[in-house]
């Protein structure tokens, strides 16, 4: 089967791109929804700096394509190392504020 060569675009604003050092990921029956997020060390409040709203299959897609490009960052790099890191749950909004 031959592939179609695909023409994106990428504004300026977008490319600068977000920095994010946490992300949160939930799903309903029909999406993902990913937020990344900056938490900055030591403040007790963090920022979304973006989220992306997805169909199941294709956060499968990224599941994917995000474990092939880690596998071959390793294989180029030596392995990433994680450090021992507690795991944050957010609190969840109470029913008044969703």
């Amino acid at each position: 089967m031959e592939q179609k060569k695909l023409d994106i675009d990428l504004s300026p604003e977008v490319a600068r791109g977000n920095y994010a050092n946490l992300a949160i990921i939930t799903h309903s029956s029909s999406e993902f929804i990913l937020d990344f997020i900056e938490h900055m060390p030591g403040m007790p409040k963090a920022q979304v700096a973006s989220r992306v709203i997805m169909t199941p299959e294709h956060a499968k897609r990224l599941l994917l394509a995000l474990s092939d490009n880690v596998s071959k960052y390793e294989a180029s790099n030596g392995p990433i190392k994680l450090p021992e890191v507690p795991h944050i749950v957010p609190p969840m909004p109470s029913p008044a504020e969703a």
